[in-house]
């Protein structure tokens, strides 16, 4: 007796040492974080970021200037500023073409060129300014770059972020090359943030608020209605869109609604209130083809108050986009709004708190994030399937802990579609995880679930699962899949 005795210690204190010698994943062993030297008595508070054709970081500020990073990808040491342009009026969008920079501000979108070559715009055009403004301070105008007709998108938050008082507030239009502009949804609440997917396909982050239970990433899809009422009043000067929509019914919930409203799309992605962030902000795809590490062509999301970078999987269901988000990567020096990738493998996030605190103290920030080249132990992608979810995971699993059901643990739950601010988390549920099957390629994970739910978000857990090589726990082990449409 006493000699099991001992020999269960000494296994106990075996498997101890072992689990030990594991060390915890921490976010800076796969992607750093370098801040870029903004020099002395700028006020950056970034506004939008992009590339310059000669490769020049482009950053514009929410104080009107526009200024050229030259080596972006060198060490801070060898960067320099160079102020492109100024008196501005709160640049939320810049694009180049044809050697012309394009930018998005509260008025209108204009063309900027040097036509000198001393890096200094001299000549301003106003390509469009058919909507109005009127001195709100929430009439935020977020710009895209070009898609690929040659359009901008401009999505307009509405005056105060609750009413429409001046035409096409609360509205995403499209600028045509020759500068028209075109109504292209209603339904906009208060934008973060433009940007295109890898298929060029237009999304744009709104915050909580009125008809927001949470802040979410919607499909831009053409013709479509984004689900906050209070500036459909300009279907009167948007014959091209047909009749106004149905209002909502204030209390509802969204996919009840979405069966009743045809023009109505529901938000591809819900972040779930404070556990995803506070306010969701820039959108850029990963272009890097791998040089970023194993997320190409995936979406990443800023949020400003939380100063994060979010990561969200997208898929077609029913033919509407949904899937899945994911937390990527923390500690940004101030409040993240503008992404940028660099093919090279770089992205860039500039970073401001005025108007809103974050969680990164500085009142703006520009920084770029590198991938070291070690693989993070992530979960991959989240498809929906007739009978749950297929997971796919950026590493070999280990197939004992991968298959045992109680590695993982799920619940779901909604939102009120009201008028009010927000909306709790509501009619949840507890689905069981009743099997779960590796799939023949050991980096996959079939999940039946007993009763998925429509309209919800499913929030995942997978604390139990490990990888094959070295029994590492997921770096991040939630996912938070919207399930708008079943798959049939």
């Amino acid at each position: 007796m006493n000699r099991m005795f001992v020999a269960i210690c000494v296994m106990t204190i075996l498997a101890k040492a072992a689990s030990a010698q594991v060390p915890v994943p921490a976010e800076r062993d796969y992607y750093t974080i370098t801040p870029l030297p903004i020099p002395e008595g700028v006020v950056l508070e970034s506004g939008t970021v992009t590339e310059a054709p000669d490769g020049r970081l482009t950053i514009s500020s929410r104080r009107g200037d526009v200024y050229l990073v030259s080596n972006p990808l060198q060490q801070p040491d060898q960067m320099t500023f160079k102020k492109f342009a100024s008196g501005l009026h709160e640049v939320l969008g810049v694009t180049w073409r044809d050697g012309a920079l394009y930018v998005t501000q509260r008025c209108d979108v204009s063309r900027l060129r040097d036509t000198d070559g001393d890096d200094r715009a001299d000549e301003f055009d106003v390509v469009c300014d058919d909507w109005e403004i009127n001195g709100d301070y929430h009439e935020y105008a977020f710009g895209s770059e070009f898609d690929r007709e040659g359009n901008i998108w401009v999505v307009l938050c509405l005056t105060g972020s609750f009413t429409s008082e001046v035409p096409y507030r609360g509205w995403c239009l499209r600028v045509t090359p020759d500068g028209k502009m075109i109504p292209t949804c209603s339904g906009i609440r208060s934008p973060g943030g433009i940007g295109m997917n890898c298929e060029g396909d237009m999304f744009y982050t709104d915050n909580q608020g009125p008809w927001n239970g949470t802040c979410g990433l919607k499909h831009l899809r053409p013709g479509s209605f984004q689900g906050n009422p209070s500036g459909n009043r300009w279907y009167e000067l948007s014959e091209n869109l047909g009749p106004r929509p149905p209002d909502p019914n204030s209390g509802s919930r969204m996919m009840v609604e979405a069966k009743r409203v045809p023009q109505l799309e529901p938000p591809a992605v819900y972040f779930p209130y404070k556990k995803m962030g506070q306010s969701a902000s820039g959108i850029a795809y990963d272009s890097t083809a791998g040089r970023f590490g194993p997320f190409a062509n995936q979406l990443f999301v800023g949020d400003q108050t939380n100063s994060t970078v979010m990561r969200v999987f997208l898929e077609k269901v029913q033919g509407h986009y949904q899937g899945a988000c994911f937390p990527f990567l923390s500690g940004f020096g101030s409040g993240s709004l503008a992404l940028k990738f660099f093919d090279e493998g770089a992205l860039f996030v500039g970073g401001t708190n005025r108007g809103w605190g974050s969680v990164g103290p500085k009142p703006f920030a520009l920084e770029r994030v590198n991938w070291t080249g070690k693989i993070p132990f992530e979960i991959h992608e989240m498809r929906a399937k007739p009978s749950g979810f297929e997971l796919t995971f950026t590493q070999p699993i280990d197939l004992a802990t991968a298959a045992d059901v109680s590695s993982y643990s799920l619940e779901t739950y909604t939102y009120i579609y009201q008028s009010d601010y927000g909306s709790p988390e509501v009619d949840r549920t507890i689905p069981e995880v009743i099997a779960a099957s590796v799939g023949t390629d050991g980096r996959s994970v079939m999940l039946t679930i007993d009763k998925l739910q429509e309209g919800h978000v499913h929030e995942l857990q997978a604390r139990g699962i490990r990888s094959r090589d070295d029994k590492q726990p997921l770096l991040h082990q939630e996912a938070y899949y919207t399930l708008n449409y079943l798959v049939e």
